[in-house]
């Protein structure tokens, strides 16, 4: 995928003095916005009429956001902040928010995520966790998937103990189209070493509760 390098652009809201960068190549715009006046067209709509004659970048810049994970290493995001810790007793991140694009229709699924590891020699600084999470969420993705990539990068990682995860989320695939159950919850769930043993994985699942 094309680095997303070359432009960058600024939105500061003054109300919190918090400042957002996106970044996006030109190119990679222009060509995501050219195919997509031309489904604007075949779905029947008026790319030029004046509502519609900026959605096409617009959904190009989208697209590149909603999977920049695509350029981002997971790995080296927790290797960025590991440090030596004798601390072996189970660490959990849980409510950690995720907006994932259903690689089946393009339609979004979100909801949370939580995770926990035990420690063996190295713990890793808390926030490099939503980030893992967010850096996999941020891709054309299925859940199983999802699931199973931010367990094996955290394991592979840190070389911990054990680690767990557990993904609750909803899909506007099911709820929108489909089979169109407004209320259904997907929930899924991988784990390595020490939460493969019941005991716990049962208090792990009792404190995300």
């Amino acid at each position: 995928m094309d680095k997303r390098i070359t432009t960058t652009m600024q939105q500061e809201n003054e109300m919190d003095g918090y400042e957002k960068i996106d970044q996006y190549n030109p190119h990679t715009v222009k060509r995501i916005a050219d195919k997509y006046r031309e489904i604007l067209k075949a779905l029947g709509a008026d790319p030029d009429r004046e509502g519609l004659v900026k959605t096409p970048e617009r959904v190009a810049k989208a697209l590149q956001f909603l999977t920049h994970g695509y350029d981002l290493d997971p790995a080296q995001i927790l290797r960025s902040a590991m440090f030596k810790e004798e601390y072996q007793q189970m660490v959990i991140v849980k409510d950690i928010e995720i907006y994932s694009l259903c690689e089946h229709h393009l339609l979004p699924f979100f909801g949370k995520a939580h995770v926990a590891y035990i420690p063996n020699g190295h713990i890793v600084g808390l926030s490099k966790i939503p980030r893992v999470v967010d850096a996999y969420a941020r891709r054309l993705q299925v859940q199983e998937r999802l699931t199973v990539e931010i367990r094996n990068c955290i394991q592979d990682t840190l070389k911990p103990l054990g680690v767990a995860v557990v993904i609750e989320a909803q899909h506007l695939c099911m709820v929108m189209r489909g089979i169109q159950k407004q209320h259904s919850i997907a929930t899924t769930s991988a784990f390595t070493g020490e939460f493969e043993q019941e005991r716990t994985r049962g208090e792990f699942l009792r404190l995300i509760s």
